[in-house]
């Protein structure tokens, strides 16, 4: 598609609607096609700020951390914010981002996510067990949001039961994820960084066998993280882990209920014995979800992007769900939900330097649960409407009412 000429779309009208959190509670994708056809690069006035639509062009934003730095703010409410220390990992740009990344990535070392996949699917097979065939099911409450937090509980060290008490943690700290008054939000965020500043220090005096000791072990060229990096790095590893996971697991489970064929098609191959057929599935599931639906970066000097000039220190909104859905990346069938699609190179993790570092975990966690389904399920049908989360950062599913058939 060509873009109309710059000037013959009134851009903030256009992109306006994407300010309000309830568009994303129901179907924005029809407004990101409007804007990948006639702005993909679009100014808006209301907030000051661009929002980048195509797939090249949110690439080409994520691989320039120095032109689009990431220091300045990853959601919109930031616009203006100054942080003494940086709130995540993600707020950091190289090299600060470069030392985060080097002191944690052994605890994300594909040998350790592997080890965990008994754990995971111990986890799996005993709710997939609960789901009786033909039974109506709810698969966020009763797979999507257990399994990511039983599994990062697991990670941390923590007993089991925690797990609804870091659900509701996690749910406070995200963006129209639910209707809470901010003094309890606030409040379960604070209790939330409590108890993992509390947990980071117990273990440097006496370490466990967990992703926090882990982490807090680990040295390079005789650096560590300090406490509370560690308590920084431990939050974002709650709320992302588990709030992507999760969405991407419900996500794509509707995706396969709405798409009837699909589920027997993975089944086939998976039979079959083609080995990639559950990894394709989980990309696609990614893809087709995307659960992080934007962040923002800031240009720090002038830059030309999709044939506009941007401003130094102008906000950029890279849509990543509108890039998921990009047909001069993903054909004609962008669209369509494939769960054989190969090549598939959507940016669901993000791209460059802030590639999701759980990207091994959440496919992992993807997988083994397709294999615990399609062991026990044939099928797999909707019996309700999906009610989606109105958040302008997470695609969050709230339920979806599903029935699986028998095998």
């Amino acid at each position: 598609m060509t873009a109309h000429p710059v000037g013959s779309v009134d851009e903030t009208a256009l992109t306006d609607p994407l300010l309000d959190p309830a568009v994303y509670a129901g179907d924005p994708f029809p407004l990101y096609a409007r804007l990948r056809a006639e702005a993909p690069v679009a100014r808006n006035d209301t907030l000051g700020l661009w929002m980048v639509s195509r797939h090249d062009e949110v690439v080409e934003v994520s691989r320039d951390p120095g032109t689009f730095c990431s220091s300045k703010g990853i959601m919109t409410f930031e616009i203006g914010a100054e942080y003494a220390t940086p709130p995540t990992m993600m707020h950091t740009d190289p090299p600060d981002h470069t030392r985060y990344r080097t002191l944690v990535q052994p605890g994300f070392r594909p040998s350790y996510m592997r080890a965990l996949e008994p754990g995971i699917r111990a986890r799996a097979r005993a709710l997939v067990e609960r789901i009786e065939p033909g039974v109506p099911v709810d698969i966020v409450s009763d797979l999507a949001v257990p399994l990511p937090l039983q599994v990062i509980s697991d990670l941390l060290g923590v007993p089991e039961e925690e797990w609804p008490r870091f659900f509701r943690w996690s749910e406070a700290v995200i963006p129209g994820a639910t209707d809470w008054p901010e003094e309890e939000r606030n409040q379960l965020s604070m209790e939330m960084v409590t108890y993992l500043l509390e947990a980071a220090a117990d273990r440097r005096v006496s370490p466990r066998d967990d992703i926090i000791s882990e982490l807090g072990a680990a040295e390079v060229d005789g650096d560590r993280l300090t406490d509370a990096e560690l308590g920084m790095f431990l939050v974002q590893l709650l709320v992302a882990g588990n709030e992507t996971t999760r969405n991407m697991m419900s996500g794509g489970l509707v995706g396969f209920a709405g798409h009837p064929g699909q589920w027997q098609s993975l089944a086939g191959r998976a039979a079959d014995g083609v080995n990639r057929a559950l990894p394709l599935a989980v990309e696609e599931m990614l893809r087709w979800t995307t659960p992080v639906v934007a962040f923002m970066r800031t240009t720090t000097r002038e830059v030309e992007l999709g044939g506009r000039t941007l401003g130094a220190n102008d906000p950029v909104l890279m849509l990543y769900a509108s890039a998921n859905r990009d047909e001069a990346a993903f054909g004609p069938t962008a669209d369509t939900f494939d769960c054989g699609r190969d090549p598939n190179p959507h940016v669901a993790f993000g791209f460059g330097a802030h590639f999701c570092i759980g990207a091994v975990l959440a496919r992992v966690e993807g997988r083994i649960l397709l294999e615990e389904l399609l062991e026990r399920f044939g099928s797999i049908a909707p019996v309700g409407d999906v009610v989606r989360t109105a958040s302008p950062v997470i695609a969050g599913v709230k339920s979806a009412p599903v029935v699986f058939g028998a095998r």
